[in-house]
């Protein structure tokens, strides 16, 4: 499909929203880099066998049961694992919950999950959250979402402090940077991005409700839904339409298409071609000069997939529902997952191209907007990989029912963060550095 050519401008934002362009996009990105022609990685398909072991040495290693691997023990990908981290903490506040109907406690887990997905942006190396109650200290993705469970536990994001479980534009409207004592990156972004929430949910009642609650989004699905036996099912692009539209006010306005913000969607260099712009593939150019049809723009939505992943399990382990359309989800192009490919040399970064993006002239690890074309090039990459990594450990461990958001849980975003140890025992960080604002990453 050429958007350039075969959509009009509606139908190519429609497009560009939906999780199958994430895959068809990306794949052309892949399609350059086997040819050799992304401007900024060459790709060395050789390495992924490297990948592979490691990831099945971690899996072997957390999940064989009497020497016999189990791949019903292995969760999927999503913030419940988070907020588990060191001990468990989401079983115990289900069980608090008992009284309450199978509805309701889904829509407490759906206000926490979103919120807390909302505030996962990299934190930085050095940021770190004491536990309240315990006095234990977390790090990054951990630590985030423990400090939005706690805050959530006080009635922080409730509008209506007689009901503290909850998440509603009337609480999110009154957080302000002012009421944290624990800095993070991208702090002003995360509360920029919580007011922005605020707004969204008043003006999407179709998803959210007339009580502008995330937790509403069962009601829309419901009417999207199938009986089920006893139980319902629903396919996964209703979610992921109503948090890409319900969502859509939330985010910075970046590029654009007919006038409608596009949210995690960005122009790609190697994409740019001659019959859309008249410049040729791989130049230099300046993406605000980009004719607005061109066929370059690759669809990532990272924070709304990782949202869409952390939403389903609360449907199908509460609720009972079945989510189908799994397989239209893809892995998530973030640093971890991509650092993985980048230190085992399956992508190497030509240096030459981003020498003026080293800030420490001590280290080895450039510092990226995230709108640069290296760091497109680098999450279409890893997009398309995780498919290949994940389809070669069914092969190798002779486990084809072994579902993508299993191998991202048990393998590579965990193998990701333990290289990075490995390589840079200083930090753990991903070898190459983004700029965080709290709304991409």
């Amino acid at each position: 499909m050429n958007l350039a050519t075969d959509l009009s401008p509606a139908q190519r934002v429609a497009y560009l929203q939906t999780l199958p362009a994430i895959r068809e996009r990306c794949g052309r990105v892949y399609e350059l880099a086997k040819l050799g022609k992304l401007e900024h990685f060459d790709y060395h398909p050789e390495k992924e066998s490297d990948v592979v072991d490691f990831c099945i040495e971690i899996i072997q290693r957390d999940f064989d049961t009497n020497y016999t691997f189990a791949s019903d023990l292995i969760p999927p990908h999503s913030r419940w694992r988070h907020f588990d981290t060191g001990r468990e903490r989401i079983g115990p506040l289900l069980n608090s919950w008992a009284s309450a109907d199978k509805t309701e406690v889904t829509k407490r887990l759906i206000d926490l999950f979103l919120v807390s997905v909302l505030l996962d942006a990299g934190a930085g190396n050095r940021w770190v959250y004491t536990e309240r109650h315990t006095g234990n200290k977390f790090s990054r993705s951990e630590g985030l979402a423990i400090a939005s469970l706690d805050a959530f536990l006080e009635g922080y994001f409730s509008g209506e402090k007689s009901q503290p479980f909850r998440v509603d534009a009337n609480g999110l409207s009154l957080i302000s940077v002012d009421e944290t004592s624990n800095p993070m990156s991208g702090l002003e972004g995360r509360t920029s991005l919580l007011s922005n929430l605020s707004q969204a949910l008043r003006t999407s009642p179709e998803f959210f409700g007339v009580d502008a609650r995330p937790g509403n989004l069962i009601d829309f699905l419901t009417k999207e839904s199938q009986p089920d036996g006893v139980n319902r099912k629903v396919h996964i692009s209703a979610l992921f339409h109503a948090l890409i539209q319900g969502l859509a006010p939330i985010w910075p306005v970046r590029n654009q298409l007919a006038g409608i913000s596009l949210g995690d969607v960005w122009s790609c260099n190697a994409l740019v071609s001659e019959a859309s712009t008249g410049i040729p593939a791989g130049a230099k150019f300046n993406p605000s000069s980009r004719d607005p049809v061109a066929d370059d723009l690759v669809p990532f939505h990272k924070l709304t997939q990782w949202l869409t992943y952390s939403l389903v399990e609360p449907l199908e382990k509460v609720l009972g529902w079945k989510v189908e359309g799994m397989e239209d989800m893809t892995g998530l192009p973030e640093y971890r997952n991509g650092g993985l490919l980048v230190d085992f040399g399956v992508l190497t970064l030509r240096q030459e191209t981003i020498s003026s993006f080293y800030p420490d002239p001590n280290s080895d690890i450039p510092l990226l907007p995230p709108s640069h074309s290296a760091i497109i090039e680098w999450r279409a990459m890893t997009v398309i990989e995780l498919d290949r990594i994940a389809s070669a450990i069914r092969t190798k461990l002779g486990e084809p029912s072994l579902t993508l958001p299993q191998v991202l849980e048990s393998a590579t975003w965990k193998g990701g963060r333990e290289i990075a140890r490995i390589k840079r025992p200083t930090t753990g960080g991903p070898p190459i550095d983004i700029e965080s604002d709290g709304t991409v990453f």
